[in-house]
């Protein structure tokens, strides 16, 4: 690691000044910061803690919407009694990140606005229809990701809370590397306000709504309407673990599999 200068933040507003001045970076969980610093992927001079920001932690209902903040870790959004009775498809998601250890410092903010291309939260985003809120604005989440590792973020922005329609049903199902946990392919499936959505994690340069599954489920809302949908592999990722066939073989599989769980 090398030598750089932490600033620990006490507001939002102190947290975007020290931004704003040094042009540092923000440190929120660091489960992925962390390690690029040390592989020099990443070498920012300054680091903004939030973890003393109080308002920018806990889980609230409003209204029709399940609001997290930002700063609220993937084990208690897991283990919480009011994420699991408004939308229990969040609850298995986060449950399912990385381990105990990763769960237990990772955040949804940090993970938002990292936006790493197998990553289970964007998937989340998408698929509910969510809206990233920041200090200076609210961006739907069809305008918040622009490819892999991109974001709608300015550099001196800072998502404050991620607020999530209630759906009428919905399920997540990934295909996860079996060291890091990471999706393979990871499919998110919802029936909500405004019809089917389906998001796409791990399968490509960045997360992507599945416009051919959302018609067929829209149609039918099942497991066999999934299952029939061809997914054409051109710009798909292919590395070592998988190629961009396989993974458009697995779209379809995990699309069908969550249709099913969420019945």
């Amino acid at each position: 690691m090398y030598p750089f200068e932490l600033t620990r933040a006490r507001t939002v507003a102190d947290a975007a000044a020290a931004l704003a001045k040094s042009g540092g970076k923000v440190l929120a969980g660091g489960q992925s910061l962390v390690g690029a610093m040390k592989l020099r992927l990443a070498q920012p001079g300054t680091l903004v803690d939030l973890s003393g920001i109080a308002e920018l932690k806990g889980i609230r209902k409003e209204g029709d919407a399940l609001v997290i903040g930002a700063m609220t870790r993937h084990a208690e959004v897991a283990s919480s009694p009011a994420v699991k009775s408004a939308i229990p498809v969040l609850a298995a998601l986060a449950h399912g990140i990385g381990d105990r250890q990763v769960r237990n410092r990772g955040t949804i903010g940090g993970a938002l606005a990292n936006n790493d291309p197998a990553a289970d939260w964007p998937a989340a985003l998408l698929g509910l229809g969510g809206t990233v809120q920041t200090n200076k604005r609210r961006i739907a989440a069809d305008d918040f990701f622009k490819g892999m590792y991109e974001t709608a973020l300015a550099a001196d922005e800072i998502i404050t809370a991620v607020s999530f329609p209630i759906p009428k049903k919905a399920a997540y199902c990934k295909f996860p590397n079996p060291a890091s946990r990471f999706a393979l392919t990871g499919v998110l499936v919802a029936q909500t306000g405004s019809g089917v959505r389906v998001a796409v994690t791990g399968a490509a340069p960045g997360v992507f709504r599945a416009k051919a599954l959302e018609q067929a489920l829209s149609k039918s809302f099942t497991a066999e309407a999934a299952r029939a949908v061809s997914v054409d592999a051109k710009g798909l990722s292919g590395d070592l673990h998988a190629s961009p066939e396989y993974r458009a073989h697995l779209i379809p599989v995990l699309a069908a599999r969550a249709v099913a769980a969420a019945a």
